[in-house]
């Protein structure tokens, strides 16, 4: 017979488990590529005047970030950067959103809160909820001549308090994750 003590920590263990199998892995990554897109053809770049991380045409520090991570990226595929005019237009979002998940788990009771009373005698449930936000980024590499995408990347990624203080390393992190996905280099000159 299992004694009060051993159901709560196994009532504990059970919920530790669930909100660990619940919680993210790591950033949730995807893109989508211009079907039949050569991006072979292209040499150059240029960011987009008014990027969308600028919030009332003013640029923010996540503007830097952004331009700084993916002119790494672009770079390091042989891409060449411009000031204007270039082969391939790049511009880039992010927003974060304040998510809400309500978790109940099934259980004895055991003495404490309103339902105290219960004091084990039955099942009850333990309600919980979790407010986190998430961050999600966009980079949009578009064709300048046709006005057409030929690659975005997105990701999506809980974001801790040290990431809302600190978001440089996750853009760092979050933009070289994304460019995994790129399809492509740039023409030979």
């Amino acid at each position: 017979m299992m004694t009060k003590d051993t159901c709560a920590r196994l009532s504990l263990i059970a919920l530790a488990a669930l909100m660990l199998g619940g919680c993210e892995t790591g950033p949730q990554i995807r893109s989508v590529s211009e079907p039949g897109a050569n991006l072979a053809s292209y040499r150059t770049y240029s960011f987009a005047a008014q990027p969308g991380t600028n919030r009332g045409g003013n640029v923010t520090p996540l503007t830097t970030f952004f331009e700084t991570a993916i002119t790494r990226e672009m770079n390091a595929r042989g891409f060449q950067q411009v000031d204007s005019g270039g082969d391939l237009l790049v511009n880039f979002n992010a927003r974060v959103t304040e998510k809400t998940d309500i978790q109940s788990t099934p259980g004895p009771t055991y003495g404490y809160g309103y339902y105290g009373y219960r004091g084990g005698m039955y099942m009850g449930s333990e309600v919980q909820t979790v407010r986190y936000k998430v961050g999600t980024a966009n980079i949009d590499v578009v064709d300048a001549k046709r006005k057409v995408v030929v690659w975005e990347g997105v990701v999506d990624r809980e974001l801790t308090d040290e990431v809302m203080r600190n978001p440089q390393p996750a853009v760092d992190g979050a933009v070289a994750k994304m460019f995994t996905q790129f399809p492509g280099r740039a023409a030979p000159p």
